[in-house]
């Protein structure tokens, strides 16, 4: 899955041509490692309806702020530039692919 830093996120999520699935992560976060193979699956599958990107809260305080980020995982989707969809904590893909499917 790539990642996207407060330099890189007006490009790769703002000016996205496909939706953006955006996981506010950290390395301390056990939540954040049981997610990271779900959305490597959703990546893989869905990679034409939906791009899948992390962000490490910790080195990229600026986005966290701006979008008022409290707890890991948070898991933005991104449309034409705006938020348009909030998670908060881990799922099963199943029921990930579910939430997401107004948003694709």
């Amino acid at each position: 899955m790539d990642e996207v830093t407060d330099e890189t996120f007006d490009d790769e999520v703002l000016k996205a041509d496909l939706p953006v699935l955006l996981e506010f992560t950290a390395d301390w976060c056990p939540p954040c490692r049981q997610l990271a193979p779900v959305l490597g699956a959703v990546a893989a599958e869905e990679s034409d309806r939906i791009k899948v990107l992390q962000l490490d809260a910790d080195t990229n305080p600026q986005t966290v702020a701006a979008y008022g980020v409290r707890s890991m995982p948070t898991l933005m989707v991104f449309r034409d530039g705006e938020p348009v969809k909030s998670m908060v904590g881990a799922r099963s893909k199943r029921q990930l692919l579910k939430e997401l499917e107004d948003a694709m």
